[in-house]
């Protein structure tokens, strides 16, 4: 049986390049408003403002403080992919149907997660700069030396 060939976008950050597998086929919409972002350029400059050791790094906030995203608010689509270590998934606030231009990437096995926010895609090369990212000394969740950017983001 052959495996499903995803769709793939790539971040380069300050601590080395995170490869990602998009995933289509459980939640369309969340695919395509990450590649409508990475192709306007609205990640370039934003960073990974939150870490929460053994949990996950979250990035893509305009605002750097985790309070801003795009005009718009995407529809939940909630699927059956665990949350574990690589996988990437849109952050939102209380609201199910609140997230916009932040995500995450579980640094763990994370069931509490599942069901509960859209699982979007996996990092398949990379993983070692996440690492990096979530070994940086915070404080209250928040890198103490400065929010660790993303130089680059294609998909």
């Amino acid at each position: 049986m052959a495996t499903k060939k995803y769709p793939t976008a790539t971040i380069e950050t300050e601590h080395g390049t995170i490869e990602l597998e998009l995933w289509e086929d459980v939640a369309p919409h969340h695919v395509a408003n990450f590649q409508k972002l990475a192709k306007q350029g609205f990640y370039l400059g934003t960073g990974f403002h939150r870490i929460i050791p053994g949990l996950m790094i979250q990035g893509g906030c305009p605002k750097g403080d985790g309070t801003g995203g795009p005009e718009w608010k995407l529809i939940a689509e909630f699927n059956d992919r665990p949350h574990e270590k690589g996988v990437v998934s849109m952050a939102r606030s209380v609201h199910e149907d609140s997230a916009g231009s932040q995500f995450f990437i579980c640094l763990d096995r994370a069931p509490h997660l599942d069901g509960k926010y859209t699982a979007f895609g996996k990092v398949t090369k990379g993983i070692e700069a996440v690492d990096a990212i979530a070994a940086l000394e915070c404080a209250n969740d928040r890198p103490v030396g400065g929010i660790p950017k993303m130089l680059k983001v294609t998909a």
